[in-house]
């Protein structure tokens, strides 16, 4: 044996770091050649050399009692490619490639890319990749695990036997390499890794593209890039405008429970595609927001407790098959925004907590590496490799998924080091504040890299504090993200709206404040899947009276949602009113909207909302500006009467909404105007077909030369009791 004792009691008890290094064929010091292979169960194994037939073959021995393999070429020469013959203890035989005669498959420059945090397409090294090496398939594989005492990839390919596959470490770089010819796409695997205290694991990869379903936790051998585009003109369009400037109307779902089959299973990615498409183009919504899609094992976490950043949920298809829809939806003219999730992690054991042994993923310190909130694991935002792992993940989802949007969740948790912590559960940054600095720098970094490389693109902060600047560019001490969700005005509007009419006086401060920081950022208008679950009732059972009132209030609610300056993102189930809580195992009511004539009113309030919005600029061009809207009139508290205008950057085009926020009615109430001539009523949620009372103002009227509201002209309104009236000037 020409081999160290140390060398072999190592490869032998698979604690060697770097099996590689006498693993396959090495060129001896005296020109010879030997050839060594870990080879656990096999009665016999012959090298077979593939080149030329002047070189003989190369019966390997087995050293002692183990299951390490060695022989030595009878002739000196170059080392050269080879099989390995083997015959296991059954008499099965097998050929096949040496796994230890591959170069890596990662080079020092991308390591050291990783270990600085900028290694962008860090997914397209690490994790699994089917590829062909010198004409042999196979996979490489490659994990970092920088504590590990050895990591071996195991699999359905291999028995799920540690002893076959043993990984190199490459360097300093804390990232384990192997390539495994003859496995390919469809291969179940894991990784088994020996911890510096001696136990033994086996982790999913954290660059997974594809997963059992759960329970089952093995990752997939999967291909990213086999799918046939062909969005090319949607891309090319998207990266010509600013999505802050276009009309953004959200129709937010969860994907498990949108529609059901017959037998109760949920749509597929397959399925749901041309269904969700017709719908969506019946209501005219732009884009669909979907909850996270990221595999997670915990259904009805919803998707907010992530196992697997890189892969799309498999309980409704592969990942080709998202990109089916993706691709679908932007043939048909449909946006698509997904909630991403870089806050926190579960702690499943097999998944990324103590990945390696050691709190790797996660913050080491106790006041910062879990969540309070949620009893998940918080990421070491600090830690370059940490820092690369997340936002290479905002930048695989636009790459290899083509996402239009990413909706962050959580972010105050992110921002804050005291964010749900009492004193004295949590510490300072250097400078004595609670920012935490290293998230902060993560998300300039991961906005800035989107907006880069992706024009077009949207970042959207789920973030409920005042923190200044969430949507101003980093250069300016901003977050840089593309939107804000306006929690603020959310909670001020569902407040107001959920008092009875005649009490509604005493708080018209509620539905007015929001205009009074519409300036400072660029928002979102959210009704999300928050506002409906656990027991906060759904949107209509939180509206006061009767039925009737019930749904007059929600259509003027969403009126108000749409017209306000935001962009409006409004939850599946909403758009017709269901009376229920939304329920994950369950579907939305469709039943409703053939048993309640108010449901399918309401739809069709929706429906007209969303087509007015869309073809008036003046809705969604330069909407935070000072000029793009003001109040006419929000002092009549006493009537709950509110008025405003909406108009484009050259005022050629004006739009007057006017909210009547009790039950009374008005015949003749006069409201300012800024411009004379006719002004058109456009929508009036009154209307017999949204199943209102019916009463308007005829299709219009003219303005009048007496100046009201300090406005030069005016006119007299017709104004049904709970209803929004939206009138059209130019």
């Amino acid at each position: 044996m020409i081999l160290s004792d140390s060398d072999f009691e190592a490869i032998s008890q698979g604690t060697h770091a770097s099996p590689h290094d006498h693993l396959g064929m090495h060129r001896l010091k005296d020109g010879g050649l030997v050839v060594r292979a870990l080879l656990p169960l096999a009665k016999a194994v012959v090298a077979v050399p593939l080149e030329s037939v002047s070189k003989s073959v190369i019966p390997l021995r087995r050293i002692g009692d183990s299951d390490l393999f060695e022989g030595l070429a009878d002739q000196e020469c170059e080392i050269f490619p080879y099989d390995l013959a083997i015959t296991w203890g059954s008499g099965e035989q097998w050929r096949t490639r040496d796994p230890f005669s591959f170069p890596p498959t990662i080079n020092d420059e991308d390591l050291f890319l990783f270990g600085k945090g900028n290694e962008r397409s860090i997914y397209e090294k690490l994790g699994a990749h089917p590829r062909t090496i010198d004409g042999v398939q196979g996979t490489s594989f490659a994990v970092w695990a920088p504590n590990a005492m050895r990591v071996s990839v195991v699999g359905d390919f291999n028995g799920w036997d540690g002893r076959h596959h043993p990984m190199r470490v490459m360097g300093k770089s804390g990232v384990w390499e192997i390539f495994a010819p003859g496995c390919g796409v469809g291969s179940h695997y894991k990784f088994q890794i020996l911890t510096q205290k001696g136990q033994l694991m086996e982790k999913t990869d954290p660059f997974g593209f594809f997963f059992e379903i759960a329970p089952k936790t093995a990752s997939i051998v999967w291909n990213n890039t086999q799918f046939d585009w062909s969005d090319q003109e949607w891309i090319f369009q998207r990266e010509s405008r600013s999505p802050r400037d276009q009309p953004m109307s959200i129709y937010e779902l969860h994907l498990g429970s949108w529609r059901k089959n017959r037998d109760g299973r949920s749509y597929s990615y397959l399925k749901i595609a041309s269904h969700l498409i017709d719908y969506v183009h019946q209501m005219g919504f732009t884009h669909v927001e979907f909850m996270p899609v990221a595999e997670h094992a915990y259904y009805p976490s919803w998707g907010y407790q992530v196992t697997g950043f890189y892969a799309p949920s498999s309980r409704y298809g592969s990942p080709d098959e998202f990109q089916y829809l993706v691709n679908e939806l932007h043939a048909a003219g449909i946006g698509i925004i997904i909630d991403w999730v870089p806050a926190h992690f579960p702690k499943d054991e097999w998944a990324l907590i103590n990945f390696d042994g050691t709190p790797l993923f996660e913050d080491p310190d106790p006041l910062r590496g879990e969540s309070p909130d949620w009893g998940t694991a918080v990421f070491n935002y600090g830690r370059p490799e940490i820092s690369n792992f997340i936002s290479a993940n905002a930048r695989f989802w636009c790459d290899v998924f083509h996402v239009d949007g990413l909706r962050m969740d959580a972010v105050a948790s992110m921002l804050y080091l005291d964010y749900s912590r009492d004193k004295g559960q949590w510490e300072p940054n250097i400078h004595g504040g609670n920012e935490n600095l290293e998230a902060v720098d993560l998300i300039q970094k991961t906005n800035h890299l989107v907006h880069s490389e992706f024009p077009g693109v949207a970042t959207i902060a789920e973030e409920s504090t005042a923190w200044p600047k969430v949507t101003q560019e980093a250069t300016s001490g901003g977050l840089g993200f593309t939107f804000k969700w306006n929690m603020g005005w959310m909670h001020d509007t569902l407040k107001y709206f959920q008092i009875e009419s005649k009490k509604r006086p005493p708080h018209q401060g509620d539905l007015t404040f929001a205009s009074a920081y519409r300036e400072h950022e660029n928002y979102v208008l959210p009704l999300s899947h928050d506002e409906v679950v656990h027991e906060k009732r759904s949107l209509l059972e939180r509206m006061p009276g009767n039925a009737f009132e019930q749904f007059a209030n929600l259509r003027v609610l969403y009126g108000y949602q749409w017209l306000f300056t935001g962009k409006p993102l409004l939850f599946m189930g909403g758009e017709f009113g269901q009376r229920s809580e939304w329920d994950e195992n369950g579907e939305i009511d469709w039943a409703c909207l053939e048993s309640e004539s108010f449901s399918l009113g309401l739809q069709n309030w929706v429906k007209d909302l969303n087509r007015l919005y869309k073809d008036e600029p003046a809705l969604w061009i330069r909407e935070s500006s000072c000029h793009s809207f003001y109040w006419i009139d929000c002092s009549d508290d006493s009537n709950s009467i509110f008025s405003f205008i909406r108009q484009t950057p050259d005022c050629s085009r004006c739009i007057l909404t006017i909210l009547n926020l009790t039950s009374r009615g008005h015949e003749r109430y006069r409201v300012g105007l800024p411009q004379p001539g006719f002004w058109g009523e456009v929508l009036n949620s009154d209307s017999e077909y949204y199943q209102g009372g019916n009463l308007g103002n005829s299709g219009g009227l003219m303005s009048q030369e007496i100046p009201w509201h300090d406005q030069p002209w005016s006119a007299e309104f017709i104004l049904p009791g709970l209803s929004c009236s939206v009138f059209l000037h130019g």
